[in-house]
C-alpha cells in the first residue's frame, strides 16, 4: 500500500525502552489469563479422547454419563453443524477443524475429542467420562512421514488430497508445491564438488506454559459470550460460528492475556465445545485442557524428512540447489510444506534452483504453526550441507554466505524479486562481531547459519480515542503476545507528541472493532503498528481541524508539530501553538470527541533474515552438547522497543535449542504419544542456556511507515543449523537427525569409531 510521510530517523519515543503496561498486573496476578475468568453458576467441563492412533466409532453411550448426578450437559459430533461440508485440501477447513474438534465416524489420532461432559464440578466431569462407552473398531496406523507416503500405507481419508497433488501418489500426500528457476542439473555440472544428503526431523511443541482454557456462555437465542487465551478471537468468533450455526455477529470473543503461544493458539480446539456444552446445559461454562491433552490434542509442528543437494565451486559459489521436503501435519491437510520448500534456499541468491514440498497426513493431532512454520526445519536441513562444502573446500562459512547472499533486487528462490533487505548487514555484523574470532578450546566448535521468513499484513483495524485530559486510548485487535501493546503506544507517542506513559493500549473484543487477522506471521508491530500510526495521523488531522476553526483559518494552514497545533507557515498567521490537551478539553464544544481511525489489509510486510553463531561442547562419553556462547543478528527494519525485539531474538534462539537438543514427539508402536508431560518432553531450563547476545541489524522496510519488519519469527529459523554445525565442529560426526539427544550423539560417535 502507498504510504505517505515515512519516518526513519529523528524519534523522540520510538526505540526508547519504556517500562512494559503489563508488566505491574503479571508480577501482581491481576493479569487475567484462560482459566481465571468465572461466571456465576457456571459448569466445568472434560473431554473424552481416543486411546487409539486409528479406529471406527462404531457407537457411543452416553446414557450412563447424562443420569450421573452433576452432570448437566454431554455432546458428541451430533451437537455440532451439519452444515459445514467436506472439501478436498484447506478448501475445506471448517470441516477439518470440526472433525479435529469432534470426532465424527472415525477417531484420527491418540487424544481425538471424542465425546465432552459438562458438570457441576471438574471432578464429576472427569468422573462422568468414565462412564461413556465407545465401541471401536482399531485400524491399521501409520505415524512417520515417510511410512505414510509409502505404497500400502493405512489410508486416512480419500479424496483430502486437492488438485495440486500429481496422479500416482499416496491418498496421504494431500498437496504438492513445486518452484524454482534455471537448470539445476546443468549447474550441478558445473560445481567442482556436489553433496546431497538427508535430514529427519520430529514433531516439537511450542510449550507454552498456559494450556488451552476458555469460558462459554450461550444461550438458545443464539447470542453468545467466549473468553478464551487465543491469538485470534475474530479467527475464533468465526469459527466457532461456523461448527455450531450461529451467527457471526451474535457471538462476541474476547481474548484474554495469553501465557504464551508462538503460534500454537492460532487455532481453535476447545472454544466449540465449551460453547456446544453451554448451548446444551443453558450454564456457562468453564473448560481448561490438561498438560497432557495440550501434548496429545493440540498441535506441534510437522515432523519432516528431507533431501538436500547443492553443488558448489572451489570459490565457493553455489551452483545449484535442490530440495525435497516431506511434512506430515497430522491427521488433516495444512502441513507446512510451501513454506519449508521456499525459505530453504531463501537467503542465496541463486542461478539453478528447484524446490519441492509434500504435505502429508499421518495419525498424529492436527499439526499448528510454531514460529515461522517449516523454516527452521529446512534451514536445518539446507545450512547443514552448506557447512559440509565449507568443511571440504576449506572455506569461511560466513565468506561463502556473503558470497552468495540474497539482496536488493535479486531474485528470490520462489519467485519475487526481493526489495530492501538486511541479509548482507546481518552477515556482516556477525563477521565483525568478536564472537566470531574468539579462541575456541579442544573439544569445541563453533556454528554459524542463516535464516529466512516472509512476515505477513492480513486484516488490521485500529481506533485511537482522545481524552479530555489529553491523553489517548488505542483500541486494537491483535492479542499481544510479545509486547505489542507498548510498541502501539510508542508509535502513537510518536505522533501524537505526548509521553508514552499519557496511552493506554487494549485488545478489543470482537464487537469493538472490525476484523482482525490472527496475531501471527510476525505481523502484529508491522500491521497493527500500522494502523496505529494512521489512526493517530487521522486524529491529528482532526485536531488540526479544531485549532483551524479557533484561529478562523484554513484546515490546511495548520500542521502537528510535536504535540502541539501550530500555523504551517509565515502566511498562515501568527498564533501561538496549542497543546493537544486544550483542544481535547473543549472537544465536546467544538465537534464532540475526537477519534482516529484505520482500516486495511497492509501487504508490505517486509522479508526478514537473521544469522545466528554458536559455540558449543561436546562431551563424547555421554553425548551431552553445552551451549557455550550464543550470538543472534537479525534485521529488525526498525526496532520500536529494542528490549522486546532483544527478548523475541533470545526467545527463539532458547526455543531453538530444545529443538535441537532434546524436545521431540515419541511415538510407541501402538501409535500412542510415550512423552506427553513436561517430565518426560525436555524443554530448555536456564541452566541449559548461556546469556544469548543480540545484535540488531536496522535496514528499513519501506512498506512501513517507521520501516518496521516483524521480529518473532525469523529468531527460530537459524538456532537447527547453527547448532547442529557447532557440534559437528566440536564432536567430528554430522547428526542428520534432530533432536541431537545424548544417545543418538554417543551412538553418531560408535558408528564413526566402527568405520
Amino acid at each position: 500500500m502507498a504510504l505517505d510521510e515515512p519516518k526513519t530517523t529523528d524519534f523522540k519515543y520510538v526505540g526508547t525502552r519504556p517500562n512494559r503496561p503489563d508488566g505491574f498486573d503479571k508480577v501482581t496476578g491481576r493479569a487475567k489469563f484462560g482459566a481465571d475468568m468465572s461466571a456465576p453458576g457456571m459448569l466445568h467441563a472434560a473431554i473424552l479422547r481416543s486411546p487409539h492412533a486409528h479406529a471406527h466409532i462404531l457407537s457411543i453411550d452416553t446414557s450412563q454419563a447424562e443420569s450421573m448426578k452433576g452432570v448437566k450437559a454431554v455432546v458428541t459430533r451430533a451437537d455440532f453443524s451439519k452444515n459445514v461440508p467436506f472439501e478436498s485440501g484447506l478448501a475445506g477447513e471448517f470441516w477439518n477443524i470440526l472433525e479435529n474438534v469432534m470426532a465424527g465416524e472415525k477417531a484420527l489420532y491418540d487424544g481425538h475429542a471424542v465425546a465432552a461432559v459438562a458438570a457441576t464440578s471438574a471432578l464429576d466431569a472427569r468422573d462422568a467420562l468414565k462412564l461413556i462407552k465407545v465401541d471401536y473398531e482399531v485400524l491399521p496406523h501409520v505415524t512417520d512421514v515417510d511410512a505414510a507416503m509409502a505404497s500400502g500405507a493405512p489410508v486416512l481419508r480419500k479424496g483430502a488430497a486437492d488438485s495440486s497433488v500429481p496422479e500416482g501418489l499416496h491418498p496421504n500426500v494431500v498437496r504438492y508445491h513445486e518452484s524454482g528457476h534455471g537448470d539445476v542439473e546443468a549447474g550441478f555440472a558445473e560445481a567442482d564438488l556436489v553433496i546431497e544428503d538427508s535430514f529427519v526431523t520430529e514433531a516439537t511443541h511450542q510449550g507454552y506454559i498456559e494450556p488451552h482454557a476458555c469460558l462459554a456462555t450461550l444461550g438458545s437465542d443464539g447470542k453468545g459470550e467466549l473468553w478464551c487465551t487465543t491469538q485470534g478471537h475474530w479467527h475464533a468468533q468465526k469459527v466457532c460460528a461456523a461448527l455450531l450455526d450461529l451467527e457471526t455477529s451474535q457471538l462476541r470473543v474476547t481474548a484474554s492475556e495469553i501465557g504464551g503461544g508462538f503460534g500454537g493458539k492460532t487455532t481453535v480446539f476447545i472454544e466449540p465445545v465449551a460453547l456446544a456444552l453451554a448451548r446444551k446445559a443453558n450454564r456457562s461454562v468453564k473448560l481448561v485442557m490438561s498438560r497432557s491433552e495440550v501434548f496429545r490434542a493440540t498441535g506441534p509442528t510437522s515432523s519432516t524428512s528431507m533431501d538436500i543437494k547443492i553443488g558448489m565451486t572451489k570459490d565457493g559459489k553455489i551452483t545449484a540447489a535442490k530440495g525435497i521436503f516431506r511434512l506430515q501435519g497430522g491427521a488433516f491437510p495444512g502441513a507446512p510444506s510451501d513454506e519449508s520448500a521456499m525459505c530453504a534456499f531463501a537467503p542465496y541468491n541463486l542461478e539453478n534452483v528447484l524446490q519441492v514440498g509434500y504435505d502429508v497426513m499421518s495419525n498424529r493431532p492436527k499439526q499448528a504453526a510454531y514460529r515461522a512454520p517449516g523454516s527452521p526445519m529446512a534451514a536445518f536441513a539446507v545450512e547443514s550441507v552448506i557447512d559440509e562444502l565449507c568443511k571440504k573446500l576449506d572455506l569461511d562459512p560466513i565468506k561463502i554466505r556473503l558470497k552468495n547472499a540474497s539482496h536488493t533486487g535479486s531474485k528470490s528462490s520462489f519467485g519475487p524479486r526481493f526489495d530492501a533487505i538486511g541479509l548482507v548487514e546481518t552477515l556482516e555484523a556477525a563477521q565483525g562481531h568478536p564472537h566470531y574470532s574468539a579462541p575456541l578450546k579442544p573439544g569445541q566448535g563453533r556454528g554459524v547459519s542463516c535464516g529466512f521468513w516472509f512476515n505477513h499484513g492480513g486484516e488490521t483495524a485500529v481506533s485511537l480515542a482522545l481524552s479530555e485530559d489529553g491523553t489517548a486510548q488505542i483500541s486494537v485487535g491483535t492479542p499481544d503476545i510479545g509486547g505489542s501493546r507498548a510498541s502501539m503506544a510508542l508509535m502513537a507517542a510518536e505522533e501524537l507528541g505526548i509521553p508514552y506513559d499519557h496511552i493506554r493500549c487494549t485488545i478489543a473484543d470482537t464487537a469493538t472493532l472490525g476484523y482482525n487477522e490472527i496475531s501471527h506471521g510476525s505481523r502484529v508491530t508491522y500491521a497493527s503498528g500500522l494502523a496505529t500510526i494512521k489512526a493517530a495521523r487521522d486524529a491529528v488531522k482532526k485536531l488540526c481541524k479544531r485549532a483551524a476553526v479557533k484561529w478562523d483559518i484554513p484546515e490546511e494552514a495548520v500542521k502537528w508539530q510535536d504535540g502541539f497545533a501550530v500555523p504551517s507557515g509565515p502566511n498562515a498567521g501568527n498564533f501561538d501553538p496549542i497543546p493537544l490537551k486544550d483542544l481535547t478539553a473543549d472537544m465536546g464544544a467544538t465537534g464532540g470527541p475526537i477519534v482516529g481511525h484505520f482500516e486495511a489489509s497492509p501487504e508490505g510486510a517486509g522479508v526478514s533474515f537473521a544469522t545466528h553463531v554458536v559455540d558449543a561442547e561436546v562431551d563424547p562419553e555421554t553425548g551431552k552438547t553445552e551451549i557455550l556462547r550464543y550470538t543472534v543478528v537479525q534485521d529488525a527494519g526498525k526496532a520500536i522497543h529494542p528490549t522486546y525485539v532483544e527478548g523475541q531474538y533470545q526467545g527463539g534462539a532458547a526455543q531453538g535449542i530444545g529443538w535441537a537438543l532434546n524436545e521431540e514427539y515419541i511415538y510407541g508402536n501402538d501409535g500412542r504419544l510415550q512423552n506427553a508431560g513436561f517430565l518426560d518432553y525436555r524443554i530448555p531450563l536456564a541452566s541449559d542456556l548461556p546469556m544469548i547476545d543480540t545484535v540488531i541489524v536496522e535496514v528499513p522496510n519501506p512498506g512501513h511507515p517507521y520501516g518496521v519488519r516483524g521480529v518473532g519469527e525469523t529468531s527460530i529459523c537459524p538456532p537447527l543449523a547453527a547448532i547442529a554445525n557447532a557440534v559437528s565442529a566440536a564432536s567430528g560426526v554430522r547428526l542428520r537427525q534432530l533432536p541431537m539427544s545424548p544417545p543418538r550423539i554417543v551412538a553418531a560417535l560408535k558408528n564413526q569409531s566402527n568405520g
